[in-house]
C-alpha cells in the first residue's frame, strides 16, 4: 500500500515537472519492485498513466524506449518496458516503437502453456493489432488458454475476443489437421468455431439448431467422415511441446483447454448425425482417451469424456448402446461413471427392463453368425472372423479353401470398405470380450439368476458372449454343468438339455473334492476359462477372525503403492479417495453390496515417511499402510480417519446412533470370500514387496524388513493356487528336468547357479548363500508356451515362468545388468 501511494505521488511530481523520461524510469523501477505485478491497487497507477494527455504519453513512450536500451536495464525491466509501452501507447497515433523486441517476447510467450493475468501481456497483443499485424497462431493459443483462468483482468477478456483466427488452437495433431482441412472454406471454419463454443455440460436447443444448419451446408456424411478422422488423432503427442514449469502438470499430455471445448462440441455434433457404427466407436474411444491419467493432473479431461457419454446417450442405435454398456465396465472415474449409469438406467426404463438386463441385451454380435465365428464371402475369397480365447482373429481363404497369410490384393482392390469394416469389427470384438469378461467376473457378488431360456439366448448361444459363457461353469436347477463337445454336460459328461433356473457356479458352495473334479474336467476337455472360476481362491473364516469377531487382520500391515491400489480398487468396484498430505480426513476404501445389504471396508492410511518426503508434487502420498477389513449394513453412517493415520470414527448426524460392525460369522461365505479376494488382489499387485528393485528397502531402507518378509514369506491364497497349478504344469515344460517345487519356491537348476523363485512375489534367490538376483520383468510379459492353461489373466504366473525359462538357460543370458549379478 505504501509503495503504491509513493508511486502515485511520484507520478504527480513528474507530471508537474513535465519530465516524461524520468516518469518512464520511475514506472520501470516500480515494475521491478512489484515483480511485474500490476494487479489490485497497482491498477490505479496504470490508469493514471493512461489518462495522461496524448503528448505526455508519447513522451513517456519515448522514455521507455530509452530506458529499454540503457545498459542498466535488466530482463525484468525490459519486459515491463514493453508492457508499459503498450499501455501508454494505446490510442496514440501509430508509431511502432520496439516492434522487433515486442515480437521476440511474443514468440517466447507462444511456447508457454499460459501466463498469469497480472502480467498484462494483452498490451503486447493490442500494440501488434494497432500496428495492423496479425497475431501468430501459437500466441493466440497461449492467450486463449490464459484467459480461461484470468477472472480479474477485463482487458485480457476484451483482447481475446478480437482473436477470432484461427478457429482452433494450433499445436495438437487433431486440431492442426482440422485447420488444414478447413483452410479457405468458410463453412468448415464456421463449424469449428461453433464447436469451440461448447462450454456447457450439455448442448442447448439453440446450439443444436446452429450445429444442424452448419452440418446441412456441408453434408452429414462429409461432416461425419471429417470429424471421425479428427477425433482419431485426439490424445496424440503435441505437434510442438510447450514449456513446463517445475510444479506444473504434464501440460503436453493434457488436452489444450480451449480445444477441449471444441472436442466436446464435435462429440455433440456427431450425435445429431444419422447413427453409424463408426460414430459409436469414435465416441467410445474419445471417452477412454480423455480419461487417461496425466502426471500431476489426473484424468486428461473428464469434461470431454462426459461429452462423449452424453453424445452416445443421444444416439438411438445398437452400436451406441453397446458402447455405453462396454464403457460402464471399463470407466472408473466417478463422475463419468455416474453419467454412464444414468444413461443405461434411462435406456432400461424406456424399454421396461432392469439395468442388468439392458447390459446383457446391449452386447452386439459384431457380424458373428454363430458362437465365436463368421464367414464373409468377398469375391472368390472367404474372410473368417473367429474368436480364439480372448482375441478375435481375422483370417483369409482363397477360392480353393486354403489359408492365405494376408488380405489378397484383389480383395483390397474390389472390397476396401468391407475389409475396413471387418478389421474394425475384430477390434470391437476384442474390446467387448474384455469388457464382458470383467462384467461376468463381477456376477458372483451380484448373485444373479436367469430363466433357462433367457440365459441360453443372452449367454450360452450369444455369438460373442457365448465364447465366454461356454468356458465357464454354471448350475442348472442346482446341478453343476459346463459346455463341451457341443452341449452342456455334468461332471460325468451327461448332457443337460433343459432346466428352469441358472446361476453362475462358485467354488465356495462346493466341496474340495468336487472342485478338484471340475478342474480335471476342464483339463480333460481342454477348456481355458476367461478368468479364475474352478481355480478361484476361496477365503473361509479363520480361527483368528473368529477371535477378533468383527474384523479381519488377514491383510493388515502391508505397504502398498497408493496410485496402483487406487486404480485397482476402482476397477473392482470399490470407492476410494486418494490420501493427501494435508490436514484432512477420508473414508476407508469401501464397496457397496446392494444384493446383500452390506458395505465392505478396507481401512488404510497414508505413509509419507518421518519427514513427509514420500509424496508427489501435488501432495499425494506415494504409499499406504493397510489395516482391518470390516462389514457394515449398507446404510450405516460412514467411517473416516485422518489421511495420515489415526483412529477411524463414524460420522454421526442429526442425533443418529453409531452402528456396530457386523460379526464376520454373519457374513455369507460367498461375500466374505469375494471381498477378501479383492483385498488379496490389491495387496498382491500393489505391495512394494513385489518390486524387485527394492532389495535395499526403498527410501532410507525403512521398508527392508517388510520387503523381505513379503517378498520371500508365506504364500497368500492366490500364490497357493498358483503353486497347485505349477505342480501340474511343470512336468509338461521343456525345462521340467531342471525344475522342482519346494514349499514357497520354484527351484530352477541353471548351468551357472541354482535359483529359487518365490511363488508370490516372483523374487529370486540364487546360490551360493541365497544372494538376491534382481530381474525386472516386462510390463506385459508373454506367458511361455506351456501347453494347456486352465485360466487366463495371471500376470505373476507369466513372470515366474518367463524367469524360469531364462534361468534354466543362464549361460545364454546376454543382458549386462543380469550378467553382472551372476
Amino acid at each position: 500500500m505504501g509503495e503504491i501511494q509513493k508511486c502515485k505521488e511520484l507520478i504527480g511530481r513528474r507530471i508537474a515537472e513535465d519530465d516524461w523520461e524520468a516518469l518512464a524510469g520511475d514506472l520501470l523501477r516500480a515494475a521491478v519492485t512489484n515483480n511485474g505485478n500490476w494487479t489490485g491497487l497497482w491498477g490505479g497507477v496504470l490508469d493514471r498513466v493512461h489518462r495522461l494527455p496524448a503528448q505526455a504519453r508519447s513522451g513517456v513512450a519515448d522514455g521507455l524506449v530509452t530506458h529499454y536500451h540503457s545498459d542498466q536495464a535488466g530482463p525484468i525491466a525490459r519486459e515491463n518496458a514493453l508492457i508499459l509501452l503498450g499501455i501508454v501507447s494505446r490510442d496514440l497515433p501509430p508509431h511502432d516503437r520496439l516492434a522487433a523486441e515486442r515480437l521476440a517476447l511474443l514468440d517466447e510467450i507462444s511456447r508457454r502453456h499460459s501466463f498469469w493475468y497480472g502480467a498484462h501481456y494483452e498490451n503486447l497483443i493490442e500494440a501488434e493489432l494497432a500496428a495492423g499485424r496479425p497475431i501468430a497462431p501459437a500466441v493466440v493459443a497461449t492467450v486463449r488458454r490464459s484467459v480461461l483462468h484470468a477472472y480479474l483482468n477485463e482487458d485480457l477478456h476484451r483482447t481475446v475476443k478480437k482473436l477470432t483466427e484461427p478457429p482452433l488452437n494450433v499445436g495438437e495433431a487433431w486440431a492442426d489437421q482440422a485447420l488444414r482441412d478447413a483452410a479457405e472454406n468458410s463453412d468448415w471454419q464456421a463449424l469449428l468455431a461453433h464447436a469451440a463454443t461448447a462450454t456447457a455440460a450439455r448442448p442447448t436447443p439453440t446450439w443444436d439448431e446452429r450445429a444442424t444448419a452448419l452440418t446441412a451446408a456441408l453434408g452429414p456424411d462429409r461432416v461425419r467422415e471429417a470429424v471421425l478422422a479428427w477425433l482419431a488423432l485426439a490424445g496424440r503427442p503435441r505437434t510442438f511441446e510447450l514449456e513446463r514449469g517445475p510444479y506444473e502438470p504434464d501440460v503436453n499430455s493434457a488436452y489444450d483447454p480451449y480445444n477441449a471445448n471444441a472436442l466436446r462440441g464435435l462429440a455433440w455434433l456427431l450425435s445429431l448425425l444419422p447413427p453409424h457404427p463408426d460414430t459409436a466407436r469414435a465416441l467410445g474411444a474419445l471417452v477412454e482417451t480423455s480419461l487417461k491419467k496425466v502426471a500431476g493432473l489426473g484424468p486428461r479431461n473428464p469434461k470431454v469424456a462426459n461429452a462423449g457419454v452424453n453424445a452416445l446417450a443421444r444416439i438411438d442405435s445398437e452400436a451406441a448402446l453397446a458402447e455405453l454398456a462396454r464403457l460402464a465396465t471399463r470407466v472408473t472415474y466417478k463422475n463419468t461413471l455416474k453419467l454412464l449409469d444414468a444413461a443405461l438406467e434411462a435406456r432400461a426404463e424406456a424399454l421396461g427392463l432392469r439395468r442388468e438386463e439392458i447390459e446383457e441385451l446391449a452386447v452386439p454380435a459384431y457380424g458373428l453368425t454363430e458362437v465365436g465365428r463368421a464367414e464373409h464371402r468377398l469375391g472368390e475369397v472367404t474372410a473368417v472372423l473367429e474368436v480364439q480365447g480372448s482375441k478375435a482373429v481375422l483370417t483369409w481363404r482363397n477360392a480353393s479353401g486354403k489359408p492365405v497369410k494376408s488380405v489378397p490384393a484383389a480383395v483390397r482392390r474390389d472390397h476396401p470398405e468391407e475389409v475396413k469394416e471387418l478389421k474394425a469389427a475384430a477390434k470391437d470384438v476384442d474390446k467387448m470380450l474384455s469388457a464382458q469378461s470383467e462384467r461376468l467376473d463381477r456376477q458372483f457378488l451380484a448373485d444373479r439368476t436367469w430363466s433357462y431360456a433367457t440365459w441360453r439366448e443372452r449367454y450360452l448361444d450369444h455369438p460373442l458372449v457365448g465364447t465366454l459363457a461356454r468356458r465357464l461353469l454354471w448350475t442348472v436347477d442346482g446341478t453343476a454343468v459346463g459346455h463341451a463337445e457341443g452341449a452342456l454336460r455334468t461332471l460325468a459328461d451327461v448332457p443337460v438339455t433343459e432346466g428352469t433356473e441358472v446361476r453362475l457356479w462358485h467354488p465356495v458352495d462346493h466341496t474340495p473334492a468336487e472342485i478338484v473334479a471340475w478342474r480335471d474336467w476342464l483339463e480333460r476337455h481342454g477348456i481355458t476359462q476367461p478368468f479364475k472360476q474352478a481355480h478361484r481362491e476361496v477365503y473361509l473364516l479363520t480361527d483368528a477372525e473368529r477371535a477378533t469377531g468383527t474384523y479381519s487382520n488377514r491383510f493388515a500391515a502391508h505397504v502398498l503403492r497408493q496410485h496402483q491400489f487406487h486404480s485397482l480398487a476402482a476397477v473392482r468396484g470399490w470407492r476410494n479417495k486418494l490420501r493427501l498430505a494435508v490436514d484432512d480426513e477420508a473414508p476407508p476404501a469401501s464397496r457397496d453390496l446392494p444384493r446383500w445389504g452390506l458395505r465392505a471396508e478396507y481401512w488404510i492410511e497414508g505413509d509419507g515417511g518421518a519427514d513427509h518426503t514420500d509424496i508427489t508434487d501435488s501432495g499425494t502420498y506415494l504409499r499406504l499402510r493397510t489395516d482391518q477389513v470390516r462389514f457394515y449394513p449398507i446404510d450405516a453412517p460412514e467411517n473416516s480417519a485422518h489421511c495420515a493415520g489415526g483412529e477411524y470414527r463414524m460420522w454421526l448426524r442429526d442425533g443418529a446412533a453409531p452402528v456396530d460392525p457386523l460379526p464376520l460369522t454373519d457374513i455369507p461365505p460367498l461375500v466374505l470370500s469375494e471381498v477378501l479376494r479383492d483385498v488379496d488382489l490389491f495387496v498382491g499387485v500393489a505391495s512394494v514387496g513385489n518390486d524387485p528393485t527394492w532389495q535395499d528397502g526403498g527410501p532410507g531402507g525403512r521398508f527392508h524388513e517388510y520387503w523381505t518378509s513379503y517378498g520371500f514369506g508365506e504364500l497368500n491364497q492366490s500364490a497357493e493356487t498358483r503353486r497347485l497349478l505349477l505342480d501340474r504344469l511343470i512336468p509338461r515344460l521343456a525345462i521340467a528336468d531342471r525344475c522342482t517345487l519346494e514349499g514357497r519356491f520354484l527351484h530352477v537348476k541353471g548351468d551357472r547357479h541354482t535359483y529359487r523363485i518365490h511363488l508370490g512375489s516372483g523374487n529370486i534367490l540364487r546360490t551360493p548363500n541365497d544372494q538376491y538376483l534382481c530381474i525386472v520383468p516386462k510390463s506385459n510379459p508373454a506367458t511361455p508356451q506351456t501347453g494347456y492353461l486352465p485360466y487366463e489373466g495371471d500376470r505373476m504366473l507369466a513372470v515366474i515362468l518367463s524367469k524360469a525359462m531364462m534361468l534354466a538357460a543362464d549361460t545364454k543370458i546376454t543382458d549386462p545388468t543380469i550378467l553382472s549379478q551372476l
